[in-house]
Protein backbone atom coordinates (compact mmCIF):
# COMPACT_ATOMS: atom_id res chain seq x y z
CA UNK A 1 0.00 0.00 0.00
CA UNK A 2 1.61 3.17 -1.13
CA UNK A 3 1.27 6.44 1.58
CA UNK A 4 -1.20 8.16 -0.42
CA UNK A 5 -4.90 7.48 -1.88
CA UNK A 6 -6.56 9.29 -4.44
CA UNK A 7 -10.65 9.14 -3.97
CA UNK A 8 -12.86 9.53 -7.03
CA UNK A 9 -16.18 10.04 -6.23
CA UNK A 10 -18.27 9.48 -8.79
CA UNK A 11 -22.47 8.73 -9.67
CA UNK A 12 -22.96 8.09 -12.92
CA UNK A 13 -19.62 9.59 -13.89
CA UNK A 14 -18.47 7.22 -16.71
CA UNK A 15 -17.90 9.55 -19.57
CA UNK A 16 -15.57 11.06 -17.19
CA UNK A 17 -13.66 8.24 -16.14
CA UNK A 18 -13.55 7.46 -19.27
CA UNK A 19 -11.86 10.59 -20.28
CA UNK A 20 -9.53 11.64 -17.41
CA UNK A 21 -8.87 8.25 -15.60
CA UNK A 22 -6.04 7.03 -18.10
CA UNK A 23 -4.23 10.37 -17.17
CA UNK A 24 -4.85 10.21 -13.53
CA UNK A 25 -3.42 6.93 -13.41
CA UNK A 26 -0.16 7.72 -15.78
CA UNK A 27 0.62 11.13 -13.57
CA UNK A 28 -0.15 9.21 -10.00
CA UNK A 29 2.87 6.84 -9.60
CA UNK A 30 3.22 7.28 -5.77
CA UNK A 31 -0.46 6.77 -4.94
CA UNK A 32 -3.03 4.37 -5.42
CA UNK A 33 -6.13 4.99 -7.28
CA UNK A 34 -9.72 4.26 -5.65
CA UNK A 35 -13.24 4.71 -7.19
CA UNK A 36 -15.98 5.08 -4.50
CA UNK A 37 -18.98 4.70 -6.12
CA UNK A 38 -22.14 6.62 -4.93
CA UNK A 39 -24.71 4.18 -6.34
CA UNK A 40 -24.38 4.84 -10.18
CA UNK A 41 -27.08 3.94 -12.03
CA UNK A 42 -24.99 3.92 -15.46
CA UNK A 43 -22.46 0.98 -16.01
CA UNK A 44 -19.57 3.01 -14.26
CA UNK A 45 -18.20 -0.16 -12.03
CA UNK A 46 -19.07 -2.71 -15.02
CA UNK A 47 -16.51 -0.37 -17.19
CA UNK A 48 -14.15 0.35 -14.27
CA UNK A 49 -13.71 -4.02 -13.72
CA UNK A 50 -13.35 -4.27 -17.70
CA UNK A 51 -11.36 -1.06 -18.74
CA UNK A 52 -9.41 -0.49 -15.68
CA UNK A 53 -9.18 -4.13 -13.35
CA UNK A 54 -5.94 -2.59 -11.55
CA UNK A 55 -8.19 0.10 -9.70
CA UNK A 56 -10.09 -0.41 -6.61
CA UNK A 57 -13.80 -0.13 -6.34
CA UNK A 58 -15.74 1.38 -3.30
CA UNK A 59 -19.33 0.77 -3.62
CA UNK A 60 -21.90 2.61 -1.52
CA UNK A 61 -25.09 1.03 -1.33
CA UNK A 62 -26.84 4.57 -2.32
CA UNK A 63 -25.97 8.51 -2.92
CA UNK A 64 -24.65 9.89 0.09
CA UNK A 65 -23.83 13.17 -1.56
CA UNK A 66 -20.04 14.33 -1.62
CA UNK A 67 -20.30 14.79 1.88
CA UNK A 68 -21.33 10.89 3.11
CA UNK A 69 -19.95 9.49 0.31
CA UNK A 70 -16.67 10.68 0.59
CA UNK A 71 -16.77 9.87 4.76
CA UNK A 72 -17.94 6.37 4.07
CA UNK A 73 -14.85 6.26 1.67
CA UNK A 74 -12.25 7.56 3.88
CA UNK A 75 -13.53 5.69 6.91
CA UNK A 76 -12.07 2.40 4.49
CA UNK A 77 -8.93 2.96 3.25
CA UNK A 78 -5.69 2.74 5.40
CA UNK A 79 -3.78 5.47 3.80
CA UNK A 80 -1.61 8.08 5.96
CA UNK A 81 -2.94 10.89 3.36
CA UNK A 82 -5.92 11.19 1.14
CA UNK A 83 -6.25 13.09 -2.02
CA UNK A 84 -10.03 14.17 -2.78
CA UNK A 85 -10.49 14.35 -6.49
CA UNK A 86 -13.20 15.11 -8.74
CA UNK A 87 -14.40 12.80 -11.38
CA UNK A 88 -14.37 15.94 -13.75
CA UNK A 89 -10.22 16.89 -13.77
CA UNK A 90 -7.87 16.36 -15.94
CA UNK A 91 -4.41 15.84 -13.51
CA UNK A 92 -1.07 17.26 -15.27
CA UNK A 93 2.32 15.61 -14.96
CA UNK A 94 3.91 15.69 -11.50
CA UNK A 95 0.42 16.95 -9.91
CA UNK A 96 1.05 15.61 -6.52
CA UNK A 97 5.31 15.95 -5.85
CA UNK A 98 4.21 19.42 -5.12
CA UNK A 99 1.63 19.38 -2.67
CA UNK A 100 3.33 16.08 -1.22
CA UNK A 101 6.64 17.64 -0.28
CA UNK A 102 4.86 20.88 0.95
CA UNK A 103 2.76 18.48 3.62
CA UNK A 104 5.81 16.57 4.29
CA UNK A 105 8.18 19.64 5.23
CA UNK A 106 4.88 21.56 7.24
CA UNK A 107 3.51 19.23 9.44
CA UNK A 108 1.01 22.39 10.53
CA UNK A 109 -0.75 22.40 6.61
CA UNK A 110 -4.12 20.28 7.25
CA UNK A 111 -5.28 21.19 3.58
CA UNK A 112 -3.30 21.70 0.25
CA UNK A 113 -4.66 22.44 -3.19
CA UNK A 114 -3.63 22.94 -6.62
CA UNK A 115 -4.22 25.88 -9.03
CA UNK A 116 -7.21 24.91 -10.91
CA UNK A 117 -8.09 26.28 -14.12
CA UNK A 118 -10.33 25.45 -16.65
CA UNK A 119 -10.42 22.06 -18.51
CA UNK A 120 -12.29 23.81 -21.70
CA UNK A 121 -10.24 27.30 -21.26
CA UNK A 122 -7.24 26.29 -20.09
CA UNK A 123 -5.76 30.26 -19.66
CA UNK A 124 -8.51 30.64 -17.29
CA UNK A 125 -8.95 29.78 -13.72
CA UNK A 126 -11.60 27.47 -12.30
CA UNK A 127 -14.71 28.28 -10.77
CA UNK A 128 -14.41 26.14 -8.03
CA UNK A 129 -11.46 26.53 -6.01
CA UNK A 130 -8.75 28.83 -9.11
CA UNK A 131 -5.94 29.79 -7.07
CA UNK A 132 -6.70 29.31 -3.40
CA UNK A 133 -10.03 30.46 -1.44
CA UNK A 134 -11.10 33.19 0.60
CA UNK A 135 -14.02 33.89 2.58
CA UNK A 136 -15.52 37.01 3.95
CA UNK A 137 -16.49 38.19 7.71
CA UNK A 138 -20.75 37.34 6.33
CA UNK A 139 -19.49 33.84 4.60
CA UNK A 140 -19.51 34.86 1.31
CA UNK A 141 -16.51 32.65 -0.47
CA UNK A 142 -14.29 33.65 -3.46
CA UNK A 143 -11.03 32.74 -4.34
CA UNK A 144 -7.54 34.01 -5.92
CA UNK A 145 -8.72 35.01 -9.23
CA UNK A 146 -12.80 34.09 -9.35
CA UNK A 147 -14.58 36.45 -7.47
CA UNK A 148 -18.61 35.94 -7.99
CA UNK A 149 -18.66 35.42 -11.47
CA UNK A 150 -15.66 36.92 -12.91
CA UNK A 151 -13.07 34.62 -13.59
CA UNK A 152 -9.68 36.23 -14.21
CA UNK A 153 -7.02 34.86 -16.61
CA UNK A 154 -4.13 33.23 -15.57
CA UNK A 155 -1.15 35.34 -15.64
CA UNK A 156 0.71 33.23 -13.48
CA UNK A 157 -0.40 36.58 -10.76
CA UNK A 158 -1.08 33.83 -8.12
CA UNK A 159 1.63 31.49 -8.32
CA UNK A 160 2.68 32.22 -4.92
CA UNK A 161 2.50 29.48 -1.90
CA UNK A 162 0.32 30.76 -0.34
CA UNK A 163 -1.83 30.68 3.15
CA UNK A 164 -5.93 30.19 2.60
CA UNK A 165 -9.02 30.38 4.28
CA UNK A 166 -10.53 27.23 2.25
CA UNK A 167 -8.95 24.60 -0.10
CA UNK A 168 -12.05 23.36 -2.88
CA UNK A 169 -13.58 19.78 -2.90
CA UNK A 170 -12.61 18.79 -6.53
CA UNK A 171 -8.83 18.64 -5.41
CA UNK A 172 -7.45 18.22 -1.99
CA UNK A 173 -4.60 16.20 -0.13
CA UNK A 174 -5.25 15.93 3.76
CA UNK A 175 -3.54 13.69 6.28
CA UNK A 176 -6.49 10.91 6.98
CA UNK A 177 -6.40 11.09 10.25
CA UNK A 178 -6.95 14.87 10.86
CA UNK A 179 -9.93 13.95 8.78
CA UNK A 180 -11.29 11.95 10.90
CA UNK A 181 -10.24 13.50 14.10
CA UNK A 182 -11.90 16.57 12.79
CA UNK A 183 -15.42 15.09 12.66
CA UNK A 184 -14.70 14.78 8.38
CA UNK A 185 -17.70 16.52 6.01
CA UNK A 186 -20.88 17.38 7.61
CA UNK A 187 -23.72 14.90 6.01
CA UNK A 188 -26.19 17.53 6.52
CA UNK A 189 -24.89 19.72 3.79
CA UNK A 190 -25.12 16.79 1.22
CA UNK A 191 -22.76 18.66 -0.97
CA UNK A 192 -21.30 21.86 -1.58
CA UNK A 193 -19.70 24.18 1.21
CA UNK A 194 -18.59 21.16 3.54
CA UNK A 195 -15.06 21.60 2.57
CA UNK A 196 -15.65 25.33 3.34
CA UNK A 197 -16.89 24.15 7.05
CA UNK A 198 -14.24 21.45 7.43
CA UNK A 199 -11.00 23.90 6.75
CA UNK A 200 -12.79 26.34 9.16
CA UNK A 201 -12.85 23.95 12.05
CA UNK A 202 -8.98 23.47 10.68
CA UNK A 203 -8.32 26.53 11.06
CA UNK A 204 -9.97 26.88 14.00
CA UNK A 205 -7.57 24.18 15.93
CA UNK A 206 -4.44 26.29 14.32
CA UNK A 207 -4.01 24.65 10.89
CA UNK A 208 -3.38 25.77 7.96
CA UNK A 209 -4.80 25.72 4.90
CA UNK A 210 -2.64 26.40 1.24
CA UNK A 211 -2.46 26.46 -2.30
CA UNK A 212 0.84 24.98 -3.83
CA UNK A 213 0.19 26.60 -7.64
CA UNK A 214 3.12 24.23 -8.50
CA UNK A 215 1.08 21.84 -8.97
CA UNK A 216 -1.82 22.11 -11.83
CA UNK A 217 -4.95 20.56 -12.82
CA UNK A 218 -7.78 21.52 -14.93
CA UNK A 219 -11.89 21.49 -14.01
CA UNK A 220 -14.71 20.68 -16.33
CA UNK A 221 -16.64 21.85 -13.22
CA UNK A 222 -20.62 21.45 -13.28
CA UNK A 223 -19.84 17.66 -13.93
CA UNK A 224 -22.23 16.49 -10.95
CA UNK A 225 -24.32 19.51 -10.86
CA UNK A 226 -24.76 22.22 -12.86
CA UNK A 227 -23.15 26.09 -11.15
CA UNK A 228 -26.92 27.41 -12.78
CA UNK A 229 -28.84 25.15 -11.13
CA UNK A 230 -31.81 26.27 -8.67
CA UNK A 231 -30.82 23.09 -6.43
CA UNK A 232 -26.97 24.31 -6.50
CA UNK A 233 -28.08 27.90 -5.26
CA UNK A 234 -30.36 26.28 -2.38
CA UNK A 235 -27.51 24.38 -1.40
CA UNK A 236 -24.69 27.11 -1.39
CA UNK A 237 -27.28 29.64 0.11
CA UNK A 238 -28.04 26.93 3.22
CA UNK A 239 -24.65 25.61 3.89
CA UNK A 240 -23.39 29.11 3.71
CA UNK A 241 -25.54 29.92 7.22
CA UNK A 242 -24.62 26.31 8.26
CA UNK A 243 -21.08 27.38 8.28
CA UNK A 244 -21.70 30.70 10.09
CA UNK A 245 -23.82 28.81 12.42
CA UNK A 246 -21.54 26.30 13.23
CA UNK A 247 -18.08 28.23 13.38
CA UNK A 248 -18.56 31.83 14.16
CA UNK A 249 -18.63 32.67 18.25
CA UNK A 250 -21.82 32.92 19.93
CA UNK A 251 -21.92 36.51 20.66
CA UNK A 252 -21.34 37.32 16.47
CA UNK A 253 -23.37 34.64 15.22
CA UNK A 254 -26.82 36.64 15.72
CA UNK A 255 -25.48 39.71 13.78
CA UNK A 256 -23.46 38.11 11.20
CA UNK A 257 -26.44 35.94 10.32
CA UNK A 258 -28.72 38.75 9.82
CA UNK A 259 -26.92 40.79 7.89
CA UNK A 260 -26.22 37.67 5.55
CA UNK A 261 -29.40 36.81 5.51
CA UNK A 262 -30.52 40.81 4.75
CA UNK A 263 -28.53 40.24 1.43
CA UNK A 264 -29.13 37.13 0.03
CA UNK A 265 -32.40 38.97 0.60
CA UNK A 266 -31.55 41.28 -2.02
CA UNK A 267 -29.90 38.84 -4.10
CA UNK A 268 -33.02 36.73 -4.47
CA UNK A 269 -34.73 40.15 -5.44
CA UNK A 270 -32.41 40.39 -7.94
CA UNK A 271 -33.13 37.05 -9.17
CA UNK A 272 -36.96 37.85 -9.25
CA UNK A 273 -36.13 40.60 -11.81
CA UNK A 274 -33.30 38.87 -13.99
CA UNK A 275 -37.03 36.50 -14.53
CA UNK A 276 -35.14 33.40 -12.85
CA UNK A 277 -37.95 32.67 -10.28
CA UNK A 278 -37.04 29.13 -9.52
CA UNK A 279 -33.63 30.46 -8.01
CA UNK A 280 -35.45 33.14 -6.26
CA UNK A 281 -37.74 29.94 -4.47
CA UNK A 282 -34.14 28.36 -4.00
CA UNK A 283 -33.44 30.71 -1.52
CA UNK A 284 -36.34 31.24 0.49
CA UNK A 285 -36.21 27.44 1.00
CA UNK A 286 -32.70 27.63 1.35
CA UNK A 287 -33.55 29.62 4.64
CA UNK A 288 -36.41 27.61 5.80
CA UNK A 289 -33.90 24.57 6.72
CA UNK A 290 -31.76 26.54 7.68
CA UNK A 291 -34.24 27.91 10.58
CA UNK A 292 -34.87 23.93 10.55
CA UNK A 293 -31.46 22.91 11.84
CA UNK A 294 -30.52 25.97 14.17
CA UNK A 295 -31.77 23.65 17.22
CA UNK A 296 -29.77 20.37 15.84
CA UNK A 297 -26.18 22.90 15.24
CA UNK A 298 -27.15 24.35 18.51
CA UNK A 299 -26.50 21.36 20.00
CA UNK A 300 -24.06 19.83 18.01
CA UNK A 301 -21.43 23.08 18.72
CA UNK A 302 -20.25 21.81 21.77
CA UNK A 303 -19.12 18.36 19.99
CA UNK A 304 -17.82 20.36 17.61
CA UNK A 305 -15.70 22.48 19.94
CA UNK A 306 -15.00 19.42 21.77
CA UNK A 307 -13.09 17.97 18.24
CA UNK A 308 -11.28 20.87 17.37
CA UNK A 309 -10.03 21.37 21.30
CA UNK A 310 -8.29 17.61 21.25
CA UNK A 311 -6.89 18.49 17.22
CA UNK A 312 -5.76 21.91 18.71
CA UNK A 313 -2.52 22.76 17.33
CA UNK A 314 -2.84 26.79 18.54
CA UNK A 315 -4.98 29.46 18.26
CA UNK A 316 -7.54 30.37 15.82
CA UNK A 317 -5.52 30.64 12.28
CA UNK A 318 -6.89 33.58 10.48
CA UNK A 319 -5.48 33.72 7.64
CA UNK A 320 -7.81 33.89 4.18
CA UNK A 321 -10.34 35.65 6.10
CA UNK A 322 -11.48 38.68 4.45
CA UNK A 323 -12.38 41.35 6.94
CA UNK A 324 -14.86 43.37 4.72
CA UNK A 325 -17.64 42.66 2.78
CA UNK A 326 -16.74 41.03 -0.95
CA UNK A 327 -20.29 41.97 -1.50
CA UNK A 328 -20.11 45.74 -0.71
CA UNK A 329 -15.91 45.62 -2.84
CA UNK A 330 -17.68 43.86 -5.95
CA UNK A 331 -21.01 45.00 -6.52
CA UNK A 332 -20.86 49.01 -4.92
CA UNK A 333 -16.58 49.45 -5.35
CA UNK A 334 -16.54 47.50 -8.75
CA UNK A 335 -13.65 45.81 -7.75
CA UNK A 336 -13.52 42.35 -9.84
CA UNK A 337 -9.83 41.34 -9.19
CA UNK A 338 -8.76 39.40 -6.09
CA UNK A 339 -5.24 41.54 -5.82
CA UNK A 340 -7.45 44.68 -6.37
CA UNK A 341 -8.77 43.50 -3.33
CA UNK A 342 -5.59 44.09 -0.92
CA UNK A 343 -4.19 47.74 -2.37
Amino acid sequence: MKKIAVIVLNFNGKNYLEQFLPTLIAYSPEADIIIADNASTDDSCTFLQEKFPQIDIIKLEKNYGFTGGYNRAIAQVQHEWIILLNSDVEVTENWITPMKAYLEANPDVAMIQPKILSQQKKDMFDYAGASGGYIDFLGYPFCRGRIFDTIETDRGQYDDISDIAWATGAAVLIPRDLFIKSGGFDEYFFAHMEEIDLAWRLRRAGYRIVVHPGSVIYHVGGGTLDRTSPHKTKLNFRNSLWVLQKNLKSKQSFLYIFLRMSLDGIAGIKFLFEGKGSHFLAILKAHFEFYAKIPAYNRARKEVNKKIKEISIGNINEKGTYHRSIVWDYYIKKITHFKDLLK
